[in-house]
């Protein structure tokens, strides 16, 4: 049967529309999304069949050209799509955090830098540049590493910041392994910073740390 044969409110795009995108399912979304299904299989059945496959949404938007391409139903156009549907929701994400004060506004911060840093497959580590109200100038990825870490240097950190600008900062890096819980040379490495910068009256509010759903504050935790 095809979905066009389904009652008017049970159809993925009309539901969307009458109730919210929050009332539907993952594959119903998804299915809008791909538009269309396979052989033998509305766009709803394929996109069930697909999340079985890949074991996730998550997973599913995480794949590879290769890996993605290789499932029925799909190809290199939904490949691009699905790519650039992720990077405008970065790109939503920047505007409404540009601008914020990250104080204020820490579950958006949160939001933000899991979008931006949980699924990446090697450490970096980035700065979270504030005005002289502590809204958010820019986000800036620094320094690039390995599954476990990332080699950091002050000198650098105090020249990007004289550079652009900047009145304070926020430290953020990420932990492939997805705990958040941060190490003894994160602790250290964020001591060498905050010397180097109050040096120059640039404060560090504070240094978040993202694993894999969670974000742990070196703030939160009176570590500053």
């Amino acid at each position: 049967m095809s979905i066009k044969d389904w009652p008017l409110q049970e159809r993925p795009r009309e539901k969307l529309l009458s109730r919210g995108p929050s009332s539907l399912s993952d594959a119903e979304l998804l299915a809008i999304f791909l538009r269309t299904g396979a052989k033998g299989m509305d766009a709803v059945s394929l996109a069930r069949t697909l999340l079985n496959e890949f074991g996730s949404l998550r997973q599913l938007l995480m794949a590879d050209q290769q890996s993605f391409c290789a499932g029925p139903g799909l190809g290199l156009a939904k490949y691009v799509q699905l790519q650039a549907s992720q990077e405008l929701m970065r790109r939503f994400l920047d505007e409404k955090l540009i601008r914020e004060n990250a104080l204020t506004s820490p579950e958006l911060t949160r939001e933000f830098l899991q979008a931006r840093l949980r699924d990446q497959p090697r450490e970096v580590f980035a700065l979270l540049l504030l005005d002289n109200q502590h809204r958010v100038m820019e986000f800036h990825e620094l320094f690039f590493g390995t599954v476990d870490a990332a080699a950091v240097y002050p000198r650098e950190i105090v020249s990007l910041v004289l550079k652009r600008g900047a009145a304070a900062v926020i430290l953020v890096h990420n932990h492939p392994s997805g705990v958040a819980e941060p190490s003894r040379a994160d602790r250290m490495i964020t001591e060498r910073i905050q010397s180097a910068l109050g040096l120059l009256d640039i404060r560090v509010l504070d240094h978040l740390v993202v694993g894999d759903g969670e974000t742990v504050s070196f703030a939160e935790r009176g570590w500053l």
